[in-house]
């Protein structure tokens, strides 16, 4: 069965903090992960493109030069994943009946 959280546990949803009139407004922590995940995917294709620059000047190693770009595609595959499954929620919300 499920438990129904009290109001108390909920975050504060005041509205002059939801449409940012609120002077200490904070993101969430859901929005912080996502910012974080994104700079990290950043990263890493920041470094998969040094490191193949670096490789191409003769510079570099090719065994991992190539796992870099390996790891920056698959970080980069997953974060549009992610963003096509909640845009994906979000149209379902939107498409519920009232």
């Amino acid at each position: 069965m499920r438990e129904i959280r009290s109001r108390s546990a909920l975050p504060n949803l005041d509205a002059g903090n939801a449409i940012g009139g609120g002077k200490d407004v904070k993101p969430s922590a859901f929005a912080e992960r996502l910012g974080d995940a994104i700079k990290g995917v950043n990263d890493k294709q920041m470094t998969a493109a040094s490191m193949a620059q670096e490789f191409e000047l003769g510079r570099g190693d090719l065994a991992s030069t190539m796992v870099a770009m390996q790891k920056s595609q698959v970080a980069f595959r997953a974060t549009v994943e992610v963003r096509n499954r909640v845009v994906q929620a979000y149209q379902d919300v939107m498409n519920m009946p009232l």
